[in-house]
Protein backbone atom coordinates (compact mmCIF):
# COMPACT_ATOMS: atom_id res chain seq x y z
CA UNK A 1 0.00 0.00 0.00
CA UNK A 2 1.34 3.32 -0.85
CA UNK A 3 1.18 6.40 1.31
CA UNK A 4 -1.67 8.12 -0.84
CA UNK A 5 -3.88 4.91 -0.54
CA UNK A 6 -3.30 4.95 2.94
CA UNK A 7 -6.75 4.30 5.13
CA UNK A 8 -6.43 5.30 9.04
CA UNK A 9 -9.16 4.64 11.50
CA UNK A 10 -9.17 4.70 14.83
CA UNK A 11 -9.95 0.83 16.34
CA UNK A 12 -13.11 0.44 17.73
CA UNK A 13 -14.44 -1.59 21.02
CA UNK A 14 -13.16 -2.58 24.39
CA UNK A 15 -9.99 -4.81 23.26
CA UNK A 16 -6.98 -2.51 24.23
CA UNK A 17 -3.81 -1.95 21.94
CA UNK A 18 -1.79 -0.19 24.64
CA UNK A 19 -0.94 -0.81 28.28
CA UNK A 20 -4.09 1.49 29.57
CA UNK A 21 -6.56 3.22 28.54
CA UNK A 22 -4.94 7.10 28.89
CA UNK A 23 -2.50 5.63 26.32
CA UNK A 24 -5.19 4.03 24.12
CA UNK A 25 -7.00 7.30 24.37
CA UNK A 26 -3.92 8.96 22.51
CA UNK A 27 -4.14 6.34 20.35
CA UNK A 28 -7.29 6.19 18.94
CA UNK A 29 -7.45 9.76 18.79
CA UNK A 30 -4.46 10.93 16.84
CA UNK A 31 -5.66 7.75 14.22
CA UNK A 32 -9.67 9.32 14.31
CA UNK A 33 -8.09 12.54 13.43
CA UNK A 34 -6.76 10.99 9.91
CA UNK A 35 -9.78 9.65 9.72
CA UNK A 36 -11.08 9.87 6.07
CA UNK A 37 -14.31 10.82 7.18
CA UNK A 38 -12.53 13.78 9.38
CA UNK A 39 -9.48 14.98 7.83
CA UNK A 40 -9.58 17.32 5.20
CA UNK A 41 -6.60 15.84 3.26
CA UNK A 42 -5.67 12.92 5.07
CA UNK A 43 -3.51 10.77 2.71
CA UNK A 44 -0.97 14.59 3.35
CA UNK A 45 -1.47 13.94 7.28
CA UNK A 46 -3.78 17.40 6.97
CA UNK A 47 -6.49 17.22 9.00
CA UNK A 48 -8.14 20.80 8.74
CA UNK A 49 -7.13 24.77 8.44
CA UNK A 50 -4.69 25.00 5.58
CA UNK A 51 -1.90 22.86 6.44
CA UNK A 52 -2.98 21.71 10.27
CA UNK A 53 -1.65 18.11 10.74
CA UNK A 54 -1.80 15.50 13.12
CA UNK A 55 1.85 14.31 12.57
CA UNK A 56 4.89 15.64 10.70
CA UNK A 57 5.40 12.56 8.38
CA UNK A 58 4.17 9.10 8.22
CA UNK A 59 7.22 7.72 9.33
CA UNK A 60 6.72 9.99 12.78
CA UNK A 61 3.18 8.99 12.81
CA UNK A 62 4.03 5.40 12.77
CA UNK A 63 6.45 6.03 15.62
CA UNK A 64 3.98 8.35 17.61
CA UNK A 65 1.85 4.66 17.82
CA UNK A 66 4.40 2.16 18.48
CA UNK A 67 5.76 4.21 21.20
CA UNK A 68 2.11 4.29 22.88
CA UNK A 69 1.81 0.59 22.57
CA UNK A 70 4.51 0.41 24.65
CA UNK A 71 4.40 3.29 27.46
CA UNK A 72 3.77 2.72 30.74
CA UNK A 73 1.52 3.84 33.08
CA UNK A 74 4.42 6.31 35.16
CA UNK A 75 6.08 7.56 31.57
CA UNK A 76 4.99 10.28 29.53
CA UNK A 77 6.52 10.63 25.65
CA UNK A 78 7.37 14.12 24.28
CA UNK A 79 6.16 14.94 21.15
CA UNK A 80 7.95 17.87 18.86
CA UNK A 81 5.65 18.91 16.22
CA UNK A 82 4.73 15.91 15.20
CA UNK A 83 7.51 14.00 15.80
CA UNK A 84 8.42 11.31 18.89
CA UNK A 85 10.87 12.64 20.43
CA UNK A 86 11.57 11.49 24.20
CA UNK A 87 9.54 9.12 26.70
CA UNK A 88 10.74 9.55 30.36
CA UNK A 89 9.66 7.85 33.62
CA UNK A 90 7.36 10.62 35.64
CA UNK A 91 5.03 9.04 37.73
CA UNK A 92 1.17 8.09 37.37
CA UNK A 93 -0.26 11.51 37.80
CA UNK A 94 1.48 12.87 35.11
CA UNK A 95 0.39 13.06 31.30
CA UNK A 96 1.05 10.30 29.52
CA UNK A 97 1.61 13.00 26.14
CA UNK A 98 3.57 16.07 26.00
CA UNK A 99 3.08 17.96 22.75
CA UNK A 100 4.81 20.92 21.45
CA UNK A 101 3.87 22.45 18.25
CA UNK A 102 4.89 25.23 15.91
CA UNK A 103 6.69 27.00 18.50
CA UNK A 104 9.30 29.71 17.50
CA UNK A 105 10.85 32.46 18.85
CA UNK A 106 9.42 35.50 18.26
CA UNK A 107 12.16 37.61 15.85
CA UNK A 108 11.48 34.25 13.84
CA UNK A 109 7.87 33.60 13.97
CA UNK A 110 7.18 34.35 10.15
CA UNK A 111 5.57 32.67 8.10
CA UNK A 112 9.01 32.91 5.38
CA UNK A 113 11.16 31.39 8.54
CA UNK A 114 8.46 28.62 9.33
CA UNK A 115 7.83 27.64 5.70
CA UNK A 116 11.51 27.02 5.15
CA UNK A 117 12.29 25.17 8.67
CA UNK A 118 9.39 23.27 7.78
CA UNK A 119 10.88 22.43 4.52
CA UNK A 120 14.27 20.77 6.18
CA UNK A 121 11.87 18.51 7.93
CA UNK A 122 12.27 20.29 10.78
CA UNK A 123 8.37 21.73 12.19
CA UNK A 124 5.19 21.48 11.49
CA UNK A 125 1.73 23.67 11.55
CA UNK A 126 -0.38 21.78 14.06
CA UNK A 127 -3.48 23.83 14.07
CA UNK A 128 -5.57 24.31 17.14
CA UNK A 129 -7.18 20.09 17.51
CA UNK A 130 -4.59 18.63 14.76
CA UNK A 131 -1.78 18.87 16.23
CA UNK A 132 -3.10 17.63 19.67
CA UNK A 133 -4.96 15.15 18.13
CA UNK A 134 -8.62 15.90 20.06
CA UNK A 135 -10.38 16.88 16.72
CA UNK A 136 -14.11 15.72 16.08
CA UNK A 137 -14.54 16.99 12.57
CA UNK A 138 -16.86 20.11 11.55
CA UNK A 139 -19.09 19.28 14.78
CA UNK A 140 -16.26 20.59 16.76
CA UNK A 141 -17.12 24.28 15.98
CA UNK A 142 -20.99 24.22 14.81
CA UNK A 143 -21.94 24.81 18.12
CA UNK A 144 -19.72 27.87 18.68
CA UNK A 145 -20.92 28.89 15.43
CA UNK A 146 -24.44 27.98 16.21
CA UNK A 147 -24.10 30.90 19.30
CA UNK A 148 -22.47 33.24 17.55
CA UNK A 149 -25.65 33.48 14.95
CA UNK A 150 -27.65 33.15 17.85
CA UNK A 151 -26.33 35.99 19.02
CA UNK A 152 -26.36 38.29 16.31
CA UNK A 153 -29.77 37.31 16.02
CA UNK A 154 -30.59 38.00 19.67
CA UNK A 155 -28.67 41.96 19.26
CA UNK A 156 -30.05 42.77 15.87
CA UNK A 157 -32.90 40.81 14.81
CA UNK A 158 -35.53 40.31 17.54
CA UNK A 159 -33.76 36.47 18.27
CA UNK A 160 -34.25 35.19 14.95
CA UNK A 161 -32.47 34.99 11.49
CA UNK A 162 -35.92 33.84 9.77
CA UNK A 163 -36.34 35.90 6.38
CA UNK A 164 -32.38 36.86 6.96
CA UNK A 165 -29.22 36.52 4.66
CA UNK A 166 -26.11 35.50 5.72
CA UNK A 167 -23.24 35.39 3.44
CA UNK A 168 -19.69 34.05 4.15
CA UNK A 169 -17.18 31.80 2.59
CA UNK A 170 -15.12 28.80 3.18
CA UNK A 171 -16.25 25.14 3.53
CA UNK A 172 -13.56 23.61 5.10
CA UNK A 173 -13.59 21.48 8.41
CA UNK A 174 -14.41 24.76 10.15
CA UNK A 175 -16.27 26.91 7.45
CA UNK A 176 -18.84 23.64 7.16
CA UNK A 177 -20.46 24.17 9.98
CA UNK A 178 -21.67 27.89 8.99
CA UNK A 179 -24.40 26.73 6.77
CA UNK A 180 -25.99 24.61 9.80
CA UNK A 181 -25.45 27.01 12.43
CA UNK A 182 -27.30 29.98 10.09
CA UNK A 183 -30.19 27.36 9.39
CA UNK A 184 -30.10 26.16 12.83
CA UNK A 185 -30.71 29.76 13.55
CA UNK A 186 -33.88 29.65 10.89
CA UNK A 187 -31.69 31.87 8.24
CA UNK A 188 -30.83 31.59 4.65
CA UNK A 189 -27.02 31.15 3.83
CA UNK A 190 -24.90 31.67 0.87
CA UNK A 191 -21.65 30.01 1.30
CA UNK A 192 -19.17 30.07 -1.09
CA UNK A 193 -15.91 28.13 -1.64
CA UNK A 194 -13.59 27.15 -4.12
CA UNK A 195 -13.19 23.81 -4.11
CA UNK A 196 -16.31 22.09 -5.37
CA UNK A 197 -14.54 19.02 -3.27
CA UNK A 198 -14.94 20.14 -0.19
CA UNK A 199 -18.51 22.45 -1.06
CA UNK A 200 -19.80 18.86 -2.37
CA UNK A 201 -18.58 17.01 1.10
CA UNK A 202 -20.48 19.39 2.98
CA UNK A 203 -23.41 18.56 1.50
CA UNK A 204 -23.03 14.88 1.30
CA UNK A 205 -22.51 15.14 5.38
CA UNK A 206 -25.88 17.41 5.44
CA UNK A 207 -24.23 20.32 6.98
CA UNK A 208 -25.17 21.95 3.58
CA UNK A 209 -28.12 22.12 2.09
CA UNK A 210 -27.93 22.44 -1.95
CA UNK A 211 -25.24 23.78 -4.37
CA UNK A 212 -26.09 26.38 -7.08
CA UNK A 213 -24.70 26.15 -10.34
CA UNK A 214 -24.23 30.05 -10.42
CA UNK A 215 -24.60 33.57 -8.58
CA UNK A 216 -27.79 34.01 -10.58
CA UNK A 217 -29.45 30.86 -9.75
CA UNK A 218 -28.48 30.83 -6.08
CA UNK A 219 -29.70 34.30 -5.62
CA UNK A 220 -32.99 33.95 -7.18
CA UNK A 221 -32.82 30.62 -4.54
CA UNK A 222 -32.18 33.08 -1.96
CA UNK A 223 -34.70 35.42 -2.77
CA UNK A 224 -37.12 32.67 -2.88
CA UNK A 225 -36.34 31.25 0.86
CA UNK A 226 -36.21 35.05 2.10
CA UNK A 227 -39.55 35.99 1.14
CA UNK A 228 -40.73 32.37 3.07
CA UNK A 229 -39.10 32.33 5.56
CA UNK A 230 -37.49 29.06 4.90
CA UNK A 231 -34.18 28.04 6.77
CA UNK A 232 -32.05 27.08 3.85
CA UNK A 233 -28.15 26.87 3.12
CA UNK A 234 -26.92 26.77 -0.87
CA UNK A 235 -23.61 26.75 -1.46
CA UNK A 236 -22.18 28.39 -5.02
CA UNK A 237 -18.39 26.98 -6.07
CA UNK A 238 -16.62 30.20 -6.83
CA UNK A 239 -14.22 32.53 -5.51
CA UNK A 240 -15.31 34.92 -2.77
CA UNK A 241 -12.72 37.79 -3.68
CA UNK A 242 -14.95 37.81 -7.35
CA UNK A 243 -18.69 37.10 -5.42
CA UNK A 244 -18.60 39.54 -2.96
CA UNK A 245 -17.74 42.57 -4.60
CA UNK A 246 -20.67 41.21 -7.48
CA UNK A 247 -23.14 41.49 -4.34
CA UNK A 248 -22.08 44.72 -3.72
CA UNK A 249 -22.36 45.76 -7.61
CA UNK A 250 -25.77 44.53 -7.75
CA UNK A 251 -26.86 45.88 -4.30
CA UNK A 252 -27.87 42.46 -2.94
CA UNK A 253 -29.02 43.40 0.62
CA UNK A 254 -27.25 41.25 2.79
CA UNK A 255 -28.11 40.97 6.95
CA UNK A 256 -25.47 39.27 7.72
CA UNK A 257 -21.74 38.87 6.81
CA UNK A 258 -18.75 37.15 7.97
CA UNK A 259 -15.59 34.96 6.60
CA UNK A 260 -13.64 31.47 7.33
CA UNK A 261 -11.55 31.35 4.29
CA UNK A 262 -8.14 29.71 5.45
CA UNK A 263 -6.92 33.59 4.83
CA UNK A 264 -4.67 32.99 7.91
CA UNK A 265 -2.04 31.42 5.57
CA UNK A 266 -2.31 33.32 2.12
CA UNK A 267 0.31 30.65 0.60
CA UNK A 268 -1.73 27.24 1.36
CA UNK A 269 -4.72 28.68 2.21
CA UNK A 270 -6.34 31.29 0.71
CA UNK A 271 -7.05 30.96 -3.30
CA UNK A 272 -6.26 33.87 -5.54
CA UNK A 273 -9.11 35.22 -7.84
CA UNK A 274 -8.10 35.08 -11.27
CA UNK A 275 -5.21 32.18 -11.47
CA UNK A 276 -6.31 29.21 -13.59
CA UNK A 277 -3.81 27.08 -11.66
CA UNK A 278 -3.43 28.36 -8.42
CA UNK A 279 -1.13 24.64 -7.59
CA UNK A 280 1.31 25.68 -10.35
CA UNK A 281 1.76 29.11 -9.08
CA UNK A 282 2.28 28.12 -5.75
CA UNK A 283 4.86 25.83 -6.43
CA UNK A 284 6.60 27.71 -9.75
CA UNK A 285 6.04 31.35 -7.93
CA UNK A 286 4.89 31.18 -4.26
CA UNK A 287 6.00 34.88 -3.75
CA UNK A 288 3.55 35.60 -6.55
CA UNK A 289 1.19 33.54 -4.94
CA UNK A 290 1.23 35.29 -2.19
CA UNK A 291 1.45 38.63 -3.43
CA UNK A 292 -2.06 37.77 -5.85
CA UNK A 293 -3.51 36.02 -2.58
CA UNK A 294 -3.44 39.23 -0.74
CA UNK A 295 -4.92 41.38 -3.89
CA UNK A 296 -7.49 39.17 -3.39
CA UNK A 297 -8.03 39.12 -0.02
CA UNK A 298 -7.78 42.97 0.30
CA UNK A 299 -10.71 43.02 -2.30
CA UNK A 300 -12.82 40.79 -0.51
CA UNK A 301 -12.62 42.12 2.96
CA UNK A 302 -12.90 45.73 1.09
CA UNK A 303 -16.71 44.15 0.21
CA UNK A 304 -17.18 43.47 3.87
CA UNK A 305 -16.62 46.66 4.89
CA UNK A 306 -18.86 48.07 2.42
CA UNK A 307 -21.84 45.14 2.88
CA UNK A 308 -21.18 46.86 6.95
CA UNK A 309 -21.45 50.33 5.78
CA UNK A 310 -24.81 49.39 3.60
CA UNK A 311 -26.10 47.97 6.77
CA UNK A 312 -25.13 44.40 7.01
CA UNK A 313 -23.81 42.97 10.40
CA UNK A 314 -20.46 42.77 9.90
CA UNK A 315 -17.88 40.54 11.77
CA UNK A 316 -14.51 38.57 11.94
CA UNK A 317 -14.36 35.48 12.06
CA UNK A 318 -11.14 35.21 13.45
CA UNK A 319 -9.20 33.98 10.29
CA UNK A 320 -6.98 37.05 9.88
CA UNK A 321 -8.67 38.27 7.18
CA UNK A 322 -8.31 41.42 8.57
CA UNK A 323 -4.78 41.49 8.81
CA UNK A 324 -3.84 39.87 5.51
CA UNK A 325 -5.73 42.82 3.88
CA UNK A 326 -4.27 45.55 5.55
CA UNK A 327 -0.60 43.66 4.65
CA UNK A 328 -1.89 44.36 1.40
CA UNK A 329 -2.37 48.15 1.65
CA UNK A 330 -5.83 48.07 2.44
CA UNK A 331 -6.51 50.66 5.24
CA UNK A 332 -10.40 50.34 6.55
CA UNK A 333 -9.44 46.60 7.22
CA UNK A 334 -9.80 46.64 10.94
CA UNK A 335 -13.11 48.60 10.67
CA UNK A 336 -15.63 45.96 11.45
CA UNK A 337 -14.78 43.83 14.92
CA UNK A 338 -14.03 40.28 15.61
CA UNK A 339 -16.77 38.09 16.71
CA UNK A 340 -15.09 37.19 20.11
CA UNK A 341 -15.32 41.18 21.76
CA UNK A 342 -18.74 41.46 19.96
CA UNK A 343 -20.57 38.35 20.95
CA UNK A 344 -18.49 35.92 22.71
CA UNK A 345 -16.68 37.48 25.58
CA UNK A 346 -19.18 37.83 28.52
CA UNK A 347 -19.30 33.41 27.95
CA UNK A 348 -15.40 33.55 28.59
CA UNK A 349 -15.54 35.37 31.76
CA UNK A 350 -17.05 32.62 33.22
CA UNK A 351 -15.34 30.14 31.70
CA UNK A 352 -17.16 29.00 29.22
CA UNK A 353 -16.00 27.79 25.86
CA UNK A 354 -16.37 24.34 23.67
CA UNK A 355 -16.43 21.21 25.86
CA UNK A 356 -16.18 17.87 23.51
CA UNK A 357 -16.34 14.30 24.56
CA UNK A 358 -16.12 11.71 22.10
CA UNK A 359 -16.75 7.66 22.53
CA UNK A 360 -13.81 5.56 22.29
CA UNK A 361 -15.69 2.54 21.76
CA UNK A 362 -16.77 3.96 18.36
CA UNK A 363 -20.55 3.19 19.98
CA UNK A 364 -23.39 6.00 19.19
CA UNK A 365 -25.46 4.98 22.23
CA UNK A 366 -22.28 5.93 24.23
CA UNK A 367 -22.64 9.39 22.69
CA UNK A 368 -26.46 8.88 22.92
CA UNK A 369 -26.22 8.30 26.87
CA UNK A 370 -24.15 11.29 27.35
CA UNK A 371 -26.66 13.81 25.22
CA UNK A 372 -29.14 12.30 28.05
CA UNK A 373 -27.11 13.24 31.25
CA UNK A 374 -26.69 16.83 29.55
CA UNK A 375 -30.35 17.48 29.04
CA UNK A 376 -30.75 15.83 32.61
CA UNK A 377 -27.85 17.84 34.73
CA UNK A 378 -28.40 21.35 32.78
CA UNK A 379 -32.55 21.43 32.23
CA UNK A 380 -32.88 24.80 33.03
CA UNK A 381 -30.01 26.11 30.58
CA UNK A 382 -32.63 26.45 27.63
CA UNK A 383 -29.76 27.32 24.99
CA UNK A 384 -27.66 24.04 25.72
CA UNK A 385 -31.33 21.92 25.59
CA UNK A 386 -32.21 22.69 22.35
CA UNK A 387 -28.79 22.52 21.17
CA UNK A 388 -28.43 19.09 22.31
CA UNK A 389 -31.52 18.21 20.73
CA UNK A 390 -30.63 19.81 17.39
CA UNK A 391 -27.44 17.83 17.42
CA UNK A 392 -28.95 14.87 18.07
CA UNK A 393 -31.22 15.11 15.27
CA UNK A 394 -29.10 17.02 12.43
CA UNK A 395 -25.28 16.44 13.12
CA UNK A 396 -23.73 13.50 11.69
CA UNK A 397 -20.52 11.98 13.65
CA UNK A 398 -17.60 12.01 11.76
CA UNK A 399 -14.91 9.49 12.65
CA UNK A 400 -15.50 8.27 16.34
CA UNK A 401 -18.91 9.54 17.85
CA UNK A 402 -18.49 12.77 19.50
CA UNK A 403 -20.79 15.41 21.03
CA UNK A 404 -19.53 19.28 21.58
CA UNK A 405 -21.43 21.97 24.35
CA UNK A 406 -20.24 25.18 25.77
CA UNK A 407 -19.75 24.11 29.23
CA UNK A 408 -18.53 26.46 31.58
CA UNK A 409 -16.54 26.54 35.54
CA UNK A 410 -18.14 23.96 37.88
CA UNK A 411 -20.63 22.82 34.80
CA UNK A 412 -17.61 21.18 33.02
CA UNK A 413 -16.56 19.13 36.55
CA UNK A 414 -19.68 18.31 37.10
CA UNK A 415 -20.81 16.73 34.10
CA UNK A 416 -17.26 15.08 33.87
CA UNK A 417 -17.77 12.83 37.26
CA UNK A 418 -21.23 11.72 35.77
CA UNK A 419 -19.98 10.71 32.72
CA UNK A 420 -17.31 8.76 34.52
CA UNK A 421 -19.69 7.04 37.14
CA UNK A 422 -21.61 6.34 33.85
CA UNK A 423 -18.55 4.33 32.63
CA UNK A 424 -17.72 2.58 35.96
CA UNK A 425 -21.15 1.11 36.18
CA UNK A 426 -21.40 0.29 32.41
CA UNK A 427 -23.67 2.16 31.13
CA UNK A 428 -21.05 3.34 28.77
CA UNK A 429 -19.39 0.86 27.26
CA UNK A 430 -15.86 2.41 27.16
CA UNK A 431 -13.94 5.54 28.42
CA UNK A 432 -14.90 8.78 26.88
CA UNK A 433 -12.08 11.33 26.00
CA UNK A 434 -13.26 14.87 27.15
CA UNK A 435 -11.23 17.81 25.60
CA UNK A 436 -11.85 21.05 24.05
CA UNK A 437 -10.64 23.54 21.33
CA UNK A 438 -7.70 25.42 22.13
CA UNK A 439 -10.48 28.50 21.31
CA UNK A 440 -11.15 28.40 24.84
CA UNK A 441 -11.56 31.39 27.50
CA UNK A 442 -8.31 30.73 29.44
CA UNK A 443 -6.12 28.60 26.86
CA UNK A 444 -5.08 31.25 24.03
CA UNK A 445 -3.35 34.51 23.24
CA UNK A 446 -4.43 36.02 20.11
CA UNK A 447 -5.06 39.41 19.72
CA UNK A 448 -6.91 39.15 16.06
CA UNK A 449 -9.32 36.19 17.80
CA UNK A 450 -10.02 35.59 21.12
CA UNK A 451 -8.58 38.29 23.27
CA UNK A 452 -8.54 41.04 20.30
CA UNK A 453 -9.56 44.04 21.85
CA UNK A 454 -8.99 42.81 25.82
CA UNK A 455 -10.14 45.31 28.39
CA UNK A 456 -6.62 45.82 29.61
CA UNK A 457 -4.66 46.33 26.44
CA UNK A 458 -3.19 42.70 27.51
CA UNK A 459 -4.18 41.44 24.07
CA UNK A 460 -0.90 40.26 22.88
CA UNK A 461 0.13 38.88 26.79
CA UNK A 462 1.24 35.18 25.72
CA UNK A 463 1.54 34.00 29.69
CA UNK A 464 -1.59 32.93 30.26
CA UNK A 465 -1.72 30.28 27.66
CA UNK A 466 1.50 28.89 29.12
CA UNK A 467 0.37 28.88 32.35
CA UNK A 468 -3.25 27.13 31.37
CA UNK A 469 -0.98 24.30 29.93
CA UNK A 470 1.29 24.18 33.14
CA UNK A 471 -1.57 23.89 36.01
CA UNK A 472 -3.48 21.23 33.37
CA UNK A 473 -0.48 19.30 33.46
CA UNK A 474 -0.21 19.70 37.08
CA UNK A 475 -3.65 18.48 37.80
CA UNK A 476 -3.36 15.22 35.83
CA UNK A 477 -4.62 15.94 32.16
CA UNK A 478 -3.63 12.75 29.94
CA UNK A 479 -2.38 15.00 27.24
CA UNK A 480 -1.68 18.74 26.76
CA UNK A 481 -0.35 20.38 24.27
CA UNK A 482 1.06 24.11 23.50
CA UNK A 483 0.79 25.66 19.77
CA UNK A 484 1.64 28.70 17.76
CA UNK A 485 -0.30 30.47 15.16
CA UNK A 486 -3.67 28.12 14.66
CA UNK A 487 -6.19 30.00 13.51
CA UNK A 488 -5.05 33.31 12.63
CA UNK A 489 -1.43 32.15 11.78
CA UNK A 490 2.50 32.29 12.02
CA UNK A 491 3.40 35.04 14.42
CA UNK A 492 0.03 35.48 16.02
CA UNK A 493 -0.95 33.62 18.20
CA UNK A 494 0.00 30.72 21.00
CA UNK A 495 -2.42 28.11 22.52
CA UNK A 496 -2.74 25.42 24.68
CA UNK A 497 -5.03 22.33 24.92
CA UNK A 498 -5.39 19.80 27.20
CA UNK A 499 -7.29 16.15 26.68
CA UNK A 500 -8.47 13.85 29.93
CA UNK A 501 -9.76 10.49 29.87
CA UNK A 502 -13.15 9.59 31.81
CA UNK A 503 -12.01 5.68 32.41
CA UNK A 504 -14.20 4.82 35.57
CA UNK A 505 -11.22 4.48 38.04
CA UNK A 506 -10.52 6.22 41.16
CA UNK A 507 -7.20 7.21 40.06
CA UNK A 508 -8.86 8.88 36.84
CA UNK A 509 -11.85 10.17 38.44
CA UNK A 510 -9.17 12.35 40.72
CA UNK A 511 -7.28 13.80 37.74
CA UNK A 512 -10.45 14.47 35.74
CA UNK A 513 -12.26 16.47 39.05
CA UNK A 514 -9.09 18.42 39.44
CA UNK A 515 -8.34 19.08 35.56
CA UNK A 516 -11.90 20.10 34.81
CA UNK A 517 -11.75 22.31 37.35
CA UNK A 518 -8.07 24.00 36.39
CA UNK A 519 -8.91 24.53 32.64
CA UNK A 520 -12.16 26.38 32.65
CA UNK A 521 -10.47 28.57 35.98
CA UNK A 522 -7.99 29.94 34.46
CA UNK A 523 -10.39 31.37 31.71
CA UNK A 524 -12.22 32.93 34.59
CA UNK A 525 -8.69 34.07 36.07
CA UNK A 526 -7.25 35.51 32.90
CA UNK A 527 -10.82 37.79 32.38
CA UNK A 528 -10.89 39.08 36.15
CA UNK A 529 -7.29 39.78 35.83
CA UNK A 530 -8.02 42.04 32.63
CA UNK A 531 -10.18 43.32 34.90
CA UNK A 532 -14.20 42.54 33.48
CA UNK A 533 -16.23 42.98 36.52
CA UNK A 534 -18.70 39.81 35.58
CA UNK A 535 -15.46 37.44 36.21
CA UNK A 536 -14.60 39.05 38.97
CA UNK A 537 -17.57 38.57 40.51
CA UNK A 538 -17.99 35.19 39.47
CA UNK A 539 -14.49 34.50 40.71
CA UNK A 540 -15.71 35.47 44.47
CA UNK A 541 -19.07 33.69 44.18
CA UNK A 542 -17.08 30.13 43.78
CA UNK A 543 -14.27 31.24 45.91
CA UNK A 544 -11.98 31.01 42.95
CA UNK A 545 -8.93 31.85 45.03
CA UNK A 546 -7.47 34.89 42.72
CA UNK A 547 -5.04 36.76 45.03
CA UNK A 548 -4.19 39.51 42.59
CA UNK A 549 -8.39 40.61 42.34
Amino acid sequence: MTVATRVVRAPRGIALSCLAWPQEAAFRMIQNNLDPDVAEKPDELIVYGGTGRAARSWEAFDRILATLKRLKNDETLLVQSGKPVGVFRTHEWSPRVLIANSLLVPRWATWDEFRRLEALGLTMYGQMTAGSWIYIGTQGILQGTYETFAAVARRHFGGTLAGRLVVSAGLGGMGGAQPMAVTMNEGVALIVDVDPTRAERRRAQRFLDEIAASLDEALARIERYRRDRVARSVGLVANAADVLPELVRRGVVVDVVTDQTSAHDALEGYVPAGVDDPGRLRREDPEEYVRRSRASIARHCEAIVTLGRRGAVAFDYGNNLRGEAQAAGFADAFSYPGFVPEYIRPLFAEGRGPFRWVALSGNKADIARTDRLVLDLFPNDLTLSRWIRLAGERVPFQGLPARVCWLGYGERQEFGERIDDLVARGEISAPIVIGRDHLDSGSVASPFRETEAMRDGSDAIADWPILNALLNTAAGATWVSVHHGGGVGIGNSIHAGMVAVADGTPLGREKLRRVLTTDPGTGVMRHADAGYPDAIEFAQRNRIDLPST
